[in-house]
């Protein structure tokens, strides 16, 4: 194993210029005064540039006049963890914005800032994806109802735009996002710690692809009714493999409809066990009787803002788990980058947190796929179950469920989950060119579920996991042979030595040099004062 720790000696300048002077005549206190005013002068201006920049990109270009200034790393630290001065004669109410991604599509959004914004007090932001995305054209920002989920708490509310170019789980939305808050953050005083992500129907979908895919922005995650198991689906073209783990960085406040029939909540349940069991903080609420609809918001807004409120993000937590298909994008999570795959000798075997374990259910022995004729055809029937012996047999069509017509396959899934053992049960099936009626008793058998993967897998990936101990970092990497550490001076001693564990083996030991201009190339990408890193520490595995 090979790590590299990656440190400028921010003093070393000024430590020359204190140096030299001991070789000349002592200045006067006033002209030692004037120098000593002329320098801050100049940090001031190069800060003033740099925090002035409109975008991640200006904010890079900056850095260089602000390292040449000879400011100690403790200064600059100061000057980071402060942040920019905001003014506090900004537009408030309901306001547009626009940009381009990296694809060149144009994004449009709305946010609403109170009029109680005070320029002094960093302010709690929601960002609310809306549903219906599948829209050939985007929506008009200016009809976006930001109004859908009155809070009841002062906040600035954020409202961007999905349609099927721009998708919640495409990577241009994905940037999109971060887009958006990095220019509310040059603009308004927002808590970095209290933004929060949010949406219904396919919003609540992406905010579940937000949180497989880029957690570090959030503090918490809460869908509303949506359902992570669309993004399983080929045709909805979610952005490269889902990794149910990464959930485990954010808690979730997940709420879905008994009678939903797009997304039941005694389907989504299963999902949001899982993610409660492999580790993941979750709140799962159901309103028995609701559709596909929020309209219980009046009597869930409380709790909504309190999960918010009791949940703010946790900067540089002291536990990280992250998996990723690809290097490019959706490699981090907070203090962990993922630079290379690949397996190495002496790696971890991790849990699979991608395999569904179910246990022991009842099972009626019906299999219908949802992509035939609106799941209303048999897909097949299991030999000797109470569907096989009631009569069901693969390609038959249904036409009514309990002198009930059956619109989609839903109706029937709905419909068995309130039926009670033992009762009668009634069909009426197309079968060829006749109708045929069946009739049987509710029987279903307890089987043993095989557990099965949740999101299907096209490509390698890998994972790490993280655990911090003072400055002692203990990795856990299965699928991975390069990764870098960002080491923040809020939470290691740059004074005493850092100690990294790979897989149970040593793969650095050694004092780490903190670097202004480290610190300032993560202030510039993340805009955040909270989660500042001064030096980056990249552990080679050997493979």
């Amino acid at each position: 194993m090979r790590a590299i720790g990656f440190g400028l000696a921010a003093g070393c300048f000024a430590a020359t210029l204190v140096s030299a002077a001991t070789r000349l005549p002592q200045a006067p206190r006033a002209q030692a005064d004037q120098s000593a005013e002329a320098v801050s002068a100049k940090v001031d201006r190069a800060f003033q540039a740099f925090w002035s920049a409109r975008d991640p990109r200006a904010a890079a270009e900056r850095i260089a006049a602000i390292v040449t200034t000879g400011v100690s790393f403790e200064e600059a630290l100061t000057r980071v963890r402060h942040g920019r001065e905001y003014d506090g004669d900004v537009p408030r109410g309901r306001q547009f914005g626009r940009h381009r991604t990296a694809d060149g599509l144009s994004h449009e959004y709305a946010f609403v800032v109170p009029e109680t914004y005070d320029s002094t007090r960093p302010m709690q932001v929601r960002v609310q994806l809306h549903g219906g995305i599948g829209r050939a054209r985007p929506p008009a920002v200016n009809r976006i109802r930001v109004d859908s989920l009155p809070g009841a708490i002062d906040e600035i509310a954020v409202f961007p735009a999905g349609w099927a170019q721009s998708m919640w789980w495409s990577a241009t939305q994905a940037e999109n996002l971060q887009r958006i808050l990095d220019r509310l953050k040059r603009t308004y005083n927002i808590d970095e710690n209290r933004v929060y992500l949010t949406g219904s129907s396919d919003g609540g979908t992406g905010a579940f692809f937000m949180a497989f895919k880029d957690t570090t922005p959030w503090a918490s995650v809460l869908p509303l009714i949506g359902d992570m198991m669309v993004l399983a689906t080929p045709s909805v073209g979610a952005d490269g493999d889902l990794f149910p783990g990464n959930a485990v960085n954010k808690p979730f406040f997940i709420v879905n409809g008994g009678r939903d029939r797009l997304y039941p909540a005694h389907v989504t349940q299963i999902y949001a066990n899982h993610l409660r069991t492999i580790g993941g903080t979750v709140v799962f609420r159901v309103y028995p009787e609701s559709e596909h609809s929020t309209a219980w918001w009046p009597d869930e807004r409380a709790a909504f803002e309190a999960f918010v409120h009791d949940h703010p993000r946790e900067p540089l937590p002291d536990r990280l788990s992250w998996q990723t298909d690809r290097t490019n994008r959706y490699n981090r999570a907070h203090w962990l980058v993922i630079d290379r795959l690949g397996s190495v000798a002496g790696e971890s075997r991790l849990p699979d947190t991608n395999l569904l374990r179910r246990g022991r259910e009842l099972d009626f022995g019906l299999r219908i796929d949802s992509a035939v004729d609106r799941g209303r055809r048999v897909h097949d029937v299991v030999a000797g179950s109470n569907a096989f012996v009631i009569g069901l047999r693969a390609g038959d069509r249904f036409v009514e469920v309990n002198g009930a017509p059956v619109q989609t396959g839903r109706d029937i899934a709905d419909g068995m989950q309130l039926w009670d053992i033992g009762r009668p049960v009634r069909f009426l099936v197309q079968r060829g060119g006749d109708r045929v009626a069946l009739e049987g008793v509710f029987q279903p058998a307890e089987v043993e579920v095989p557990p099965a993967p949740i999101f299907p897998r096209r490509g390698p990936s890998g994972r790490v996991d993280l655990v911090r101990r003072g400055n002692v970092v203990e990795a856990s990497t299965e699928g991975v042979s390069a990764f870098t550490l960002l080491l923040s001076p809020s939470v290691f001693d740059f004074r005493r030595p850092i100690r990294v564990v790979a897989n149970g083996r040593s793969a650095f030991e050694g004092m780490v040099e903190p670097s202004v201009a480290t610190m300032l190339k993560w202030s510039a990408r993340d805009n955040d004062r909270t989660m500042i890193f001064g030096a980056e520490l990249k552990i080679e595995l050997e493979e």
